[in-house]
């Protein structure tokens, strides 16, 4: 599929921002030691900052940005909708954390418990406005929301300076990257999407059904945003970047630099350049079966 910038922004940013702010919510009930003052408003600013900065970027992507407010009304079908009502109430459920924790008066564990909670689940909730298509079956796999929880939970515990602790999820994302990419490398053959079956046609066609004509000489919507070829050596030189820089080189420096802000800005810059690379490849590996009709198999 076509790799919008604005969608790539927005899920990396907006996926870090969340990841944040539910590690720092999950804090005290994982051990951490509470910060206060200037330290959790630098933080807490920031999870802010970047899941803002994802939703704006997502904003670039609608056709009609005035129409946003109706995504909100189709819940119960939607993962896209239940997306918008699941970040409203991460962001409304962290503020009274966040100040309480800047005040230096933090709330009950259970008020962090439950916003960190909602704050990961927001995650995976735009995880599965693309897992739950069949039609891509590269996304029809539980590795997306994997991988999306994974990014969230390495780049929330980088940015939250938990130091040599976040080389563990680190490592974990890059072992889920590869087991990942080798997996979505067969999905389209084995989800069984032929031409065949692409025209309803079925066995009835047996092995010799091939396109006797384009559908038509011209470009559409469909064919920009539903086919992209990527080359085999430049995908292969992105999945290295991807697994080095998200997840492999961060995991190095934070275990062999002393923990403090040179290590975390460096791990953080290299986790959200692989992390950037990996969405580009999101996307622009995913084989819609409308393909099919193209030639593009």
């Amino acid at each position: 599929m076509h790799p919008a910038p604005s969608v790539i922004l927005f899920t990396v940013l907006s996926g870090a921002g969340f990841g944040l702010l539910g590690l720092l919510g999950l804090g005290p009930a994982l051990g951490a030691a509470p910060s206060g003052g200037l330290a959790a408003l630098l933080l807490w600013g920031l999870g802010y900052a970047l899941a803002g900065a994802g939703l704006i970027a997502s904003g670039f992507h609608l056709g009609r940005p005035e129409r946003a407010l109706r995504a909100f009304s189709q819940w119960r079908s939607s993962w896209l909708s239940r997306e918008a009502w699941a970040t409203v109430a991460a962001l409304l459920a962290s503020a009274p954390v966040a100040l309480a924790s800047i005040l230096g008066r933090p709330l009950p564990v259970a008020a962090g418990l439950v916003s960190g909670l909602i704050c990961l689940a927001t995650v995976l909730v735009t995880a599965m406005i693309y897992a739950q298509l069949k039609t891509v079956p590269r996304w029809h796999h539980w590795t997306v929301p994997a991988l999306f929880a994974g990014f969230a939970l390495t780049g929330g515990a980088i940015l939250a300076g938990f130091g040599p602790f976040a080389a563990l999820p680190a490592l974990a994302l890059g072992a889920l990257m590869i087991l990942a990419f080798r997996i979505g490398d067969g999905r389209f053959a084995a989800a069984g999407s032929t031409l065949a079956t692409a025209t309803g046609l079925g066995p009835a066609a047996g092995g010799g059904l091939r396109s006797f004509a384009p559908p038509h000489t011209g470009s559409n919507y469909l064919m920009r945003e539903m086919i992209h070829v990527v080359g085999r050596r430049h995908a292969r030189r992105l999945r290295r970047i991807a697994v080095l820089a998200g997840a492999v080189l961060p995991a190095l420096i934070l275990a062999a630099l002393p923990a403090g802000i040179l290590a975390t800005a460096l791990a953080a810059i290299l986790h959200l350049a692989g992390a950037l690379a990996q969405r580009w490849l999101f996307f622009a590996e995913a084989e819609h079966v409308v393909g099919l009709y193209y030639g593009a198999r």
